[in-house]
């Protein structure tokens, strides 16, 4: 899909009040693409996108008119390529080093956590995930690279959390050495349903 400049999120907990909001959304100002459904949680996740100007207007009409209905929002006036690419479904393998798996209350707040860290440091995106099945609501995020820039990325992630409104629950753990298998196979399909069994050397009596 072409990619924008500016991308924002919203996420709802009243679903006919998500999708009157993406009818203000269009009504507003041209932007250049919208995402809008039904997540877990009975949640109804919407992003879109544009040229900066039409994205911020449109995403106050949507702030001003529904906000009562709205668990957290995000604007990215001028969003990573990366993070642009995985919020559409991009992965990438891991090349080896440190690895950073962080965990948010909300798909928004995965979003500001992770271009805080992309933007500041130059670890690699491996993946992330937005409120989908199994994450009941959550953000997911992997990211690797040396263990110094790890360290440095999260710490920007943690702070990326407490920019916008409201805050929102944050938790990772680094990984200074992955197991072959982590790094390999348990990074390449973090949903349990698309996760290969993994037949290992260990006893089995």
């Amino acid at each position: 899909m072409k990619k924008t400049s500016a991308l924002a999120v919203l996420e709802f907990a009243d679903i006919p009040a998500g999708v009157w909001a993406v009818d203000a959304i269009l009504k507003k100002a041209p932007i250049a693409f919208v995402r809008a459904g039904t997540v877990t949680r009975g949640r109804y996740l919407v992003l879109f996108g544009g040229s900066t100007a039409s994205t911020s207007e449109s995403l106050q009409e949507a702030l001003a008119t529904c906000g009562g209905a709205i668990i957290d929002h995000t604007f990215l006036p001028d969003i990573h390529d990366a993070l642009f690419d995985a919020v559409f479904g991009a992965k990438r393998k891991s090349n080896g080093g440190a690895l950073l798996i962080i965990e948010t209350e909300t798909a928004a707040s995965i979003l500001r956590s992770v271009e805080a860290a992309l933007k500041g440091t130059p670890v690699e995106l491996v993946e992330v995930r937005l409120s989908d099945l199994g994450l009941a609501g959550k953000g997911m995020a992997l990211l690797a690279g040396t263990l110094h820039d790890i360290n440095d990325a999260a710490d920007l992630a943690a702070s990326g959390i407490r920019t916008g409104a409201p805050p929102r629950g944050f938790s990772h753990r680094i990984i200074a050495a992955p197991h072959d298998v982590v790094d390999r196979d348990i990074t390449a399909a973090t949903r349990f349903e698309d996760a290969p069994l993994l037949e290992l050397d260990g006893e089995i009596a």
